[in-house]
């Protein structure tokens, strides 16, 4: 049974770092691009970051670049998001997902993990 399960959320001040993990199971990891996303209250879900299966390619929202950065290490079928430089408005639910190509993309993710809750406050 495909599985994803991230963990690694919390509540940090403005400025603060925190890394998120997404461990997978049930499936062939590194033949799957995965995917972080995030929803905050009220506001629809929306993309963050995307990692190629092999690693080599990565993709990052405007909102998070020069912020945050996505690694995978396929020998422990987990993808990492490191958050530095965290604000207000990066509160939300992240997700990771995998999707069905070794690329990243916008669409084709059929896989979801439950989700982890991140909240910057002071």
């Amino acid at each position: 049974q495909l599985q994803l399960v991230e963990s690694g959320g919390g509540l940090v001040q403005p400025g603060g770092s925190l890394r998120l993990s997404c461990a997978a199971s049930g499936f062939t990891f590194d033949n799957y691009a995965i995917g972080w996303f995030r929803q905050a209250p009220g506001k629809e879900r929306e993309g963050v970051s995307c990692i190629s299966s092999s690693g080599v390619s990565t993709d990052f929202a405007d909102s998070v670049k020069g912020r945050f950065t996505i690694s995978r290490d396929n020998a422990k079928n987990t993808v990492y998001l490191q958050m530095n430089s965290l604000k207000p408005e990066d509160t939300a639910v992240y997700y990771c997902a995998a999707r069905s190509s070794r690329q990243c993309g916008k669409y084709g993710y059929g896989y979801w993990g439950q989700g982890t809750q991140v909240t910057v406050s002071a």
